[in-house]
């Protein structure tokens, strides 16, 4: 039984190394923007955008057919679909931009969808007293896959013809990683026994620790969701804005020959992010790690532009440390409050939010940073956004603290 459980950690783990690529999208923008979209910054961000959308989609869907058949069978499905969705993309040309849009983008994303939070729900189940540290280890193998793939796409990249020329054969090879490792690693993945925990023992949740176990039509007529839904949307648009656009940004700052370590920075740092900010909120709870990360994010935001030299990977480096805090403390969360039984599926709903959040935060800097060119300083707009609605984020966090108080007083009475 034990052994079960590390397993599907451990093949979750891999399968998330690999989702990592998305991530290091920014790798591929100028490339793709210059030789699929004639040049236009936000068309090529919104390929990145669609991926991180229909992901949300996807995780929804994901999470209905794994409680209908089995984790194994959905993650080994959405590899394929995420194999597929990179192996047409590498045959876009410049003439069919959009498809694109439908490749990389939709197909990807919901290709990841299947398997992202149906690996992270099947891990929580195994060790549910430790949701936060075994997130966090998880999610922080996805942002660590920027680090490990960053090098090798760009040797790819330069191998193949250069940026403009070498993205789509890199395609194709990634869509050959997927196919490998979703294919391997879902056949290790397997729910526990219902109501069984990985230990030295099975054991049950006590009574007294126990959480309703909401299925999805609960959850979405229960307010709580939809303070969680909203700060989700309104929390990573700073992140996002900085993992599309860490290289053009480094680039615009005069820092070309470097502009790697940017991506390499807010990879490893969200990563990193994603690990030390889950085992924190198992100590001081999801929703003050959320404030905390929410108001590092909002006063960040606002030095991207003054910030110059090689400060500015500093600057990207924190950014995604705060940014991947935020994507191991929300699935936590969502357990917390909403139960762990359908929770693949009742986080694909929250993750709808964050969805939103990618399109909306994509639009935005692409549109700035079409405008800025090479000034920069243009930029600020966007990350000024960002910052505010990390500001409204932390309000709707302290609002859904007072709600469960008032919840909490109701029900001892």
């Amino acid at each position: 039984m034990k052994n079960q459980g590390i397993y599907s950690v451990l093949a979750a783990i891999a399968i998330q190394l690999t989702l990592g690529i998305a991530y290091i999208w920014s790798v591929f923008q100028t490339g793709i923007a210059d030789s699929i979209f004639g040049g236009d910054n936000a068309a090529a961000g919104l390929t990145f955008s669609l991926l991180l959308a229909t992901l949300t989609i996807g995780s929804v869907i994901g999470g209905k057919l794994a409680v209908k058949y089995t984790t194994r069978i959905v993650v080994f499905a959405g590899g394929i679909i995420l194999s597929a969705g990179f192996f047409l993309a590498s045959f876009v040309t410049a003439d069919h931009s959009w498809m694109l849009w439908v490749t990389y983008g939709v197909m990807g994303g919901v290709g990841m969808g299947f398997t992202y939070s149906t690996t992270i729900a099947c891990a929580q189940k195994w060790f549910p007293h430790k949701k936060g540290l075994v997130t966090g280890i998880i999610v922080s193998a996805l942002g660590f896959g920027g680090v490990v793939f960053t090098p090798i796409i760009e040797s790819l990249i330069t191998a193949y013809g250069g940026a403009g020329i070498g993205e789509p054969k890199t395609f194709m090879v990634l869509s050959a990683i997927f196919f490998v490792v979703c294919t391997i690693g879902s056949l290790f993945l397997k729910n526990p026994p219902e109501g069984a925990t990985a230990g030295a023992a099975v054991s049950k949740a006590s009574p007294a620790n126990a959480v309703k176990d909401y299925t999805p039509t609960e959850m979405l007529k229960n307010p709580q969701f939809y303070f969680i839904f909203l700060t989700f949307m309104l929390a990573c648009m700073g992140g996002l804005m900085m993992i599309g656009f860490a290289k053009p940004i480094a680039v615009a700052k005069g820092l070309a020959a470097t502009a790697t370590i940017g991506v390499l920075a807010v990879s490893m740092f969200n990563s990193l992010g994603r690990l030390l900010w889950g085992i924190i909120s198992d100590k001081i709870g999801r929703k003050n790690t959320i404030i905390i990360l929410l108001s590092g994010s909002a006063v960040l935001s606002l030095f991207v532009i003054s910030v110059n030299g090689y400060w500015i990977y500093v600057l990207i480096a924190l950014i995604g440390f705060f940014y991947g805090g935020l994507l191991s403390t929300f699935p936590s969360l969502t357990a917390d409050i909403f139960g762990a039984k359908h929770m693949a599926t009742n986080y694909g709903f929250v993750l709808l939010g964050f969805g939103a959040g990618a399109i909306i935060s994509s639009q935005i800097a692409g549109y700035y940073k079409n405008i800025a060119a090479d000034d920069i300083s243009l930029m600020f707009p966007a990350f000024l956004i960002a910052s505010c609605c990390a500001v409204v984020g932390i309000a709707m966090m302290l609002a859904l603290k007072v709600m469960e108080k008032r919840a909490e007083k109701r029900a001892a009475v």
